[in-house]
């Protein structure tokens, strides 16, 4: 775990395969205290960021979803960066 500038968020980083996304994705939502999720390819380039406090509210979030599958759909390995308060 890394820590951010300031003492109150904390950044996680998972090393996932594609298909692993999604569902880690709804995990994390699940538990809460979420901020940011940035998803990066297998060489580090940031392929999607979603502040998540804007995703989470009603039905925003299942277009979120989807997109987050189609980008799953084509990345073998990813990392997913997780900012937390």
């Amino acid at each position: 775990m890394v820590r951010a500038k300031n003492n109150e968020d904390k950044f996680e980083e998972f090393k996932l395969n594609g298909y692993e996304l999604v569902n880690k994705i709804k995990e994390l939502i699940k538990a809460g205290n979420i901020r940011r999720i940035i998803i990066k390819n297998e060489k580090g380039k940031v392929m999607m960021e979603i502040p998540v406090t804007v995703a989470v509210i009603g039905a925003v979030f299942a277009p979120v979803l989807a997109a987050i599958g189609a980008l799953a759909a084509l990345l073998n390995k990813c990392s997913l960066v997780v900012e937390k308060k």
